[in-house]
């Protein structure tokens, strides 16, 4: 056998291919499968023009929002515009963080009305501050950089550079609560949605007596039939007064069941994919619980219900965390598909913006305000029982097909117990 610098000639050439083999595998000798150069640039140019006194959102937006994150802003606006803006998709919005007490309403409320959200996953937290802009009880803009040991002190509540008064706001909102609390509406079992129902119309009629203006999202949600759901129902001060009136008297009747949440969101999204043969997408301001309790809809429809399901059709997310961490606040929508979370044909149109959420709302719902036409309200609200009677028969008939052996276990050891 023939040797060259160490090497048999056999050995060499299986060196030889080996090598070529891996280029193959890179790309690097595969130019006519690759697409043409013209392909990738196709988008729009980037060439710098002067900001003038005139530039509306849309145009600052438009023409100089060009990459990063502000591009991202730009493909969030022009996807609502495009896709959520059609009559057919129901837009479901969750939020997460300090949101109303920054007055993050003036951003959520205009988009409940012009009909681009159709149903809301909100923590406890932001509809408990929500009332304290309802009941006319201020918060004012301050600073961070404050001796906390003083504002305690002195009485006064931060959150970050919002400053409130503890007894004149905190405890006020609470005593308002909790009268509410005991009337006859509430004193029964009940989901969040039927809660933050009965609670909206409250809030509804003292923001028409005050004349304060839509200063509310619940207020606004009760107008507009827009269902509200918080998914951790005992995790805000809300939860809190429920908690406390248990204690105080076993007159008081009124059970959160999350239970209840859990179908109805779902029915929400199973109506507008299955019945309607509609699309879906949402819109995630922050990440947390509420993200988590929008999503999974769809491994419910799929897991549980036993329903052949795809996943939401359109993704949007505001967040500040990293997907590296493993938390769910920071997982991307490629993620979410292998949850059947999202539809994989339509994954590459999700965008996630890496920003606060009080720069870029503001500036994605004043675009779509300028540049689409308000869609007829869904009021999902008004059509609760409709829907959850079309999961009850979804999840009966497809369980029975799908798995009748287990289905039958299950009630006959729910009746043994």
């Amino acid at each position: 056998m023939c040797v060259k610098d160490g090497l048999s000639i056999h050995n060499n050439a299986k060196i030889q291919n080996d090598i070529k083999n891996v280029r193959l595998f890179r790309g690097l000798e595969m130019k006519h499968n690759c697409p043409k150069k013209s392909q990738y640039l196709s988008g729009k140019r980037i060439l710098p023009q002067p900001i003038t006194g005139n530039y509306s959102v849309t145009d600052l937006i438009e023409k100089t929002f060009n990459a990063y994150n502000a591009g991202r802003i730009k493909d969030a606006c022009q996807l609502i515009t495009n896709e959520y803006s059609k009559k057919d998709v129901t837009v479901g919005m969750s939020l997460a963080g300090a949101l109303t007490p920054a007055g993050m309403a003036s951003s959520i409320v205009p988009l409940i009305e012009h009909g681009f959200v159709d149903w809301i996953v909100a923590t406890g937290a932001n509809m408990y501050h929500d009332m304290h802009h309802t009941f006319n009880l201020p918060l004012y803009e301050g600073s961070p950089n404050v001796d906390d040991c003083a504002l305690r002190q002195a009485g006064v509540t931060r959150i970050y550079d919002v400053l409130f008064d503890y007894e004149d706001v905190l405890m006020e909102t609470d005593r308002r609560l909790r009268i509410i609390l005991t009337r006859k509406e509430f004193q029964k079992e009940m989901g969040t949605q039927e809660f933050y129902h009965h609670l909206g119309k409250i809030m509804n009629e003292t923001e028409e007596e005050d004349k304060l203006g839509k200063v509310g999202i619940l207020a606004s949600a009760y107008r507009a039939g827009v269902p509200v759901f918080t998914s951790s129902p005992g995790d805000s001060t809300i939860g809190m007064n429920v908690a406390g009136l248990q204690v105080l008297s076993d007159k008081f009747k009124l059970r959160i069941n999350p239970s209840i949440d859990v179908n109805e969101s779902t029915a929400i999204v199973l109506n507008s994919k299955i019945y309607e043969k509609g699309k879906t997408g949402v819109i995630l301001v922050g990440g947390g619980s509420p993200k988590n309790f929008m999503l999974q809809t769809e491994p419910q429809i799929q897991e549980i219900l036993r329903i052949k399901e795809v996943g939401q059709d359109y993704f949007i997310q505001i967040t500040d965390a990293r997907a590296d961490t493993g938390g769910l606040s920071g997982a991307t929508p490629k993620e979410a598909v292998t949850w059947g979370k999202i539809d994989p044909k339509e994954v590459e149109k999700s965008v996630v913006v890496y920003t606060d959420s009080t720069i870029a709302l503001p500036l994605i719902t004043s675009y779509v305000m300028q540049n689409t036409s308000p869609k007829k309200l869904k009021r999902l609200y008004d059509r609760k029982d409709e829907l959850i009677e079309k999961l009850r028969n979804s999840y009966f008939e497809n369980f029975k097909k799908s798995a009748l052996k287990e289905m039958s276990r299950l009630v006959e050891l729910l009746n043994k117990n």
